[in-house]
């Protein structure tokens, strides 16, 4: 297998789930710091206070990504280490750790794809007319990305609105398992709309701020099959698609809500002005794609948007309960690309949780063996490859994740990194996945001519 000579290969990481120091140097509290504080909303009480650390650790986590060959690094900034309120004051200090950390990656030949958002919104503005929910709020982001683009826009170069806008929306505001945990159907698709609002107002900021910039937004895709073949089953797998994936890519690159949709929710809808979606299809230069699995769906009356989704007989399943699918990423690019046609295509995460092979005696091997990730890595490169040879511009891929982490509702239970972190020590541990990732990538440089 040969990818493009130019094609990034790099991880991922996002700020709350990795920095710590959630308390230091001037920075505001986030919306997931209270989350996670709240008693029963995170397995064991977790938190991301600590984390990973990597406020303080990142230039040797830097210095681990140059060890494994990364040409690309995909990291979040966190808004309220930026803007403590959400408006108004800087922090200098936060902003003085990103210049940093872009400046430690330059100095390795790690090109540097910044988010500005990735779930930790300040908790200021939650408490400030509901946060996402409140239409003062694509400004309030406008003005955030005017900020972090002034200062850090010289070097860096590829930036992203937003990060799962579905999550944003969904899993915090009508599912209630992530931050800031409600279960409201007006709320959660105010909340979409908001987020697709101000990615159309932040993009034309970034452009002006630096100007020869790639900016894009990530977005993540969940492929539906039926169960059987009938009409009903076609007709909830066509709901359950409107409802992860055509909610958000159909306003970003038509300018319009999908209409099945929008006649099943009726007056959830009540109070958003659905037209004015088109604010959001700006153009763009690339689209992220996240991708963990497919979800097979039976039709069920009584179930959400009149089906459910059912197991798969036979499958691989990773600790998160999602199924081993990889034909499922080449499904969903080649769909992305020939659906809404995005001038250039990335996989910004992908990954899997799977349990550790660890000693019993509970001390802690110079590899840590996960075959199964290592595999999983395998076929989805595979998969990738098979979307390009289709004819889909992809770019790069990025794994999920750098780092074992802060993994949301499930805290330090779920490890998705390509790094083993013992977080009571802090100390890190490449873990065969990450000695597969960097043979895989230097095999693919190998492939270059030399005189290209």
């Amino acid at each position: 297998m040969t990818f493009p000579q130019d094609f990034v290969w790099g991880a991922a990481t996002a700020s709350y789930q990795i920095e710590g120091s959630q308390g230091e140097g001037g920075r505001g509290e986030c919306i997931w710091q209270r989350f996670s504080h709240t008693p029963g909303n995170v397995k064991n009480g977790d938190t991301g206070d600590i984390a990973c650390d990597h406020l303080h650790r990142y230039q040797a986590d830097v210095a681990l990504m140059k060890s494994l060959g990364l040409r690309g690094y995909r990291f979040s900034v966190s808004w309220p280490r930026v803007l403590p309120q959400g408006t108004g004051e800087i922090n200098a200090q936060g902003l003085d750790f990103y210049d940093r950390l872009v400046d430690a990656l330059l100095a390795e030949k790690i090109t540097p794809y910044l988010t500005l958002y990735h779930w930790d919104l300040p908790q200021a503005l939650q408490d400030r007319g509901d946060g996402w929910e409140n239409p003062d709020i694509v400004g309030w982001f406008a003005d955030y990305a005017d900020v972090v683009s002034r200062r850090l826009g010289d070097r860096v170069k590829h930036w992203a609105t937003h990060n799962e806008p579905a999550v944003v929306a969904f899993v915090g505001n009508l599912i209630g398992r992530h931050a800031p945990g409600k279960m409201d159907p007006i709320a959660a698709y105010r909340v979409a709309h908001h987020v697709l609002l101000s990615h159309g107002a932040a993009i034309p900021v970034i452009r002006q701020n630096v100007p020869d910039a790639q900016a894009g937004i990530v977005v993540d895709i969940i492929p539906y099959h039926p169960a059987a073949d009938s009409e009903a089953d076609a007709k909830a797998v066509s709901l359950y698609d409107a409802f992860q994936n055509r909610w958000f890519l159909d306003p970003l690159f038509k300018g319009e809500y999908p209409a099945d949709l929008v006649a099943v929710l009726g007056d959830t809808l009540d109070g958003i002005d659905l037209a004015s979606v088109k604010a959001a299809a700006v153009p763009i230069d690339f689209l992220g794609i996240n991708y963990y699995r497919r979800n097979v769906i039976a039709a069920n009356p009584n179930g959400w948007l009149g089906g459910e989704v059912v197991p798969v007989e036979g499958a691989e399943i990773t600790e998160m309960n999602w199924e081993v699918y990889p034909a499922g990423l080449t499904e969903s690019l080649v769909r992305v690309w020939q659906d809404y046609a995005p001038a250039a295509l990335y996989v910004t995460e992908n990954g899997a949780a799977f349990p550790e092979n660890l000693p019993l005696d509970g001390t802690l091997p110079s590899i840590i063996e996960d075959p199964r990730r290592t595999a999983y890595y395998e076929s989805h490169f595979a998969a990738v490859e098979e979307a390009i040879s289709q004819g889909v511009p992809m770019k790069g891929y990025f794994a999920w994740s750098l780092l074992d982490n802060f993994e949301w509702g499930e805290g330090y239970s779920k490890r998705f990194g390509i790094i083993y972190v013992d977080f009571p020590t802090q100390r890190r541990i490449l873990k065969r996945s990450a000695h597969f990732y960097r043979d895989w990538i230097a095999s693919q440089t190998a492939a270059v001519p030399s005189e290209l």
